[in-house]
């Protein structure tokens, strides 16, 4: 399955519901603080329930919304690529279609609730029937289905059957379902078996902060053959396997339990009809605790997160490469999300690009989606518009929206934080003018305007007086610092310059048919 969206309310910064739309590759950028961590933490707390990165509490209320007695956060998430059948009960094909759990739009919407931070109950929001004779099906019990079937005299081939018995029950009010959008506690009765069946179609969710402590038993980003432990042990033939070692481990516990009772039971009959032996099933039992200790090493067995943070990524960027060739390869069609935040960290430019390829790369393997934060303006270059997801806050609430082509033809982390934030940056101006330079307008830029007078230090050491327009005027004090001879410009005509050359950039654009920016209002 693949995430489409997700929506947050109530959750830390998130007071009002929040929708951020997910591709295959999606890149949350914005300034500090604004939000970008929270929304991996949230998908984390929802996919992980807990036992993933993040745990939820009460302190992760939004504080006006807990100051004005809402108490619950929501975190819900819509899923596409669906499996085609699934089996809910008994061993019976069913599918999500037919059992109306599929919302307006086709997507499996997963609704989690958090009273208090404390424990989720579990939703599916869908179309679903709401005819009084025909709803709740899914919450039905075997015997409850059977008096419906019996009391409304409905044709039933097989009333053993759960999903044999709804099928006919809704075909029976198959002209009068009247469908609505609503939401299935599937946290209680006989849907919660139901939930159980489903999670296990749920992609893997991996999150690695970029603020991981350093200490021995740290794990996927300091050491990722801890997080293939995790992969290789959902395999589904492995888990077999392991559920028949816990099968035989389990008998033969019960063996020493039981002559163990027995011979007490000689003594004192009374303490051994009070005792239980308490022997977990195999699908509570943690198997990658089992190997906990794998690790990778250097030198002298120095551990890798003992090493410095550049290298720690270093093998991360490679854990990556070698997942996307073996997923491939293999065709694993189990689906996985990979949540980093700010990749960047602790690398120089060069290795940046070849993180975000190796990313890129991964993001087109099948059932395989990457959600990275970052402040990397190297990292944006490198992506594609509708990689890119801004947030920002005005006095209506906080959004995330989509990033559009404004004025450069290529995502610039400069140009989104001068239109989101009205950021004025000298690296902003250098750009702009850089592309002047590129695209062979400068000249034709400079016509008409206003000079300003210029000093320039020749390589004898003399001083030739010129005049430069603004634009270029800031250009060279920017890029030769050590020239005092000229009054410094001023914030306000930094400001100007880029605002002429962005209208520029986008005039000559449109008028040479090269790409359409959309303009500042759009």
């Amino acid at each position: 399955m693949k995430i489409e969206s997700i929506k947050i309310k109530n959750f830390r910064s998130y007071k009002d519901e929040t929708v951020i739309d997910f591709d295959n590759l999606t890149v949350l950028v914005g300034r500090n603080d604004i939000g970008k961590s929270t929304i991996l933490e949230a998908l984390d707390i929802f996919f992980n329930d807990g036992n993933g990165v993040i745990k939820m509490d009460k302190t992760d209320l939004n504080t006006q919304a807990s100051r004005n007695g809402d108490n619950e956060t929501v975190i819900s998430a819509c899923f596409s690529e669906l499996p085609e059948s699934i089996i809910i009960d008994s061993a019976v094909q069913t599918t999500l279609a037919s059992e109306y759990m599929l919302n307006s739009n086709g997507f499996l919407e997963i609704v989690k609730k958090y009273k208090s931070g404390g424990k989720a109950s579990v939703f599916i929001r869908a179309k679903h029937p709401t005819n009084a004779e025909c709803k709740d099906l899914l919450l039905k019990k075997n015997a409850e289905l059977k008096r419906v079937i019996t009391g409304k005299g409905i044709e039933c081939e097989n009333q053993s059957i759960n999903t044999i018995m709804r099928r006919s029950i809704w075909e029976h009010y198959a002209d009068d379902l009247n469908l609505q959008d609503i939401e299935i506690d599937v946290s209680k009765e006989d849907a919660k078996k139901i939930w159980d069946k489903l999670s296990s179609y749920m992609p893997v969710y991996s999150l690695f902060q970029s603020d991981r402590k350093n200490s021995d038993g740290d794990s996927e980003v300091q050491d990722p053959l801890k997080e293939a432990v995790k992969q290789i042990i959902n395999d589904e033939e492995l888990q077999k396997t392991l559920a028949s070692v816990a099968e035989i481990v389990e008998t033969k516990l019960k063996e020493v339990s039981s002559r163990t009772l027995e011979k007490l039971r000689e003594m004192d009959p009374a303490v051994a009809n009070s005792l239980n032996p308490i022997i977990p099933t195999a699908d509570k039992l943690k198997w990658a605790d089992v190997f906990k200790a794998v690790s990778i090493s250097g030198d002298e067995d120095i551990p890798i997160n003992k090493r410095g943070s550049g290298v720690k990524r270093l093998v991360l960027l490679n854990f990556f490469r070698a997942e996307a060739e073996r997923r491939a390869a293999e065709g694993d069609n189990t689906g996985i999300i990979y949540a980093i935040e700010e990749p960047e960290t602790s690398q120089h430019s060069n290795n940046q690009r070849v993180l975000i390829k190796a990313l890129k790369e991964l993001a087109q393997v099948a059932n395989t989606q990457i959600l990275l934060t970052t402040h990397s303006s190297v990292i944006v270059k490198e992506l594609n518009f509708e990689n890119l997801r801004l947030i920002y806050e005005d006095e209506y609430g906080k959004h995330v929206l989509s990033v559009e082509p404004a004025v450069l033809q290529y995502p610039s982390l400069n140009e989104v934080n001068y239109a989101a934030y009205g950021e004025i940056t000298e690296e902003y101006h250098n750009e702009l003018y850089g592309f002047l330079v590129f695209q062979q307008w400068i000249d034709d830029y400079k016509i008409g305007r206003p000079q300003k007078p210029y000093q320039r230090i020749l390589r004898n050491g003399s001083v030739r007086d010129e005049s430069q327009e603004i634009s270029t005027y800031i250009r060279h004090q920017i890029h030769h610092p050590e020239n005092q001879n000229n009054t410094h410009f001023t914030m306000e005509e930094l400001k100007q310059s880029i605002e002429d050359m962005r209208t520029y950039i986008r005039n000559r654009a449109e008028m040479e048919g090269i790409w359409e920016p959309i303009s500042e209002d759009e």
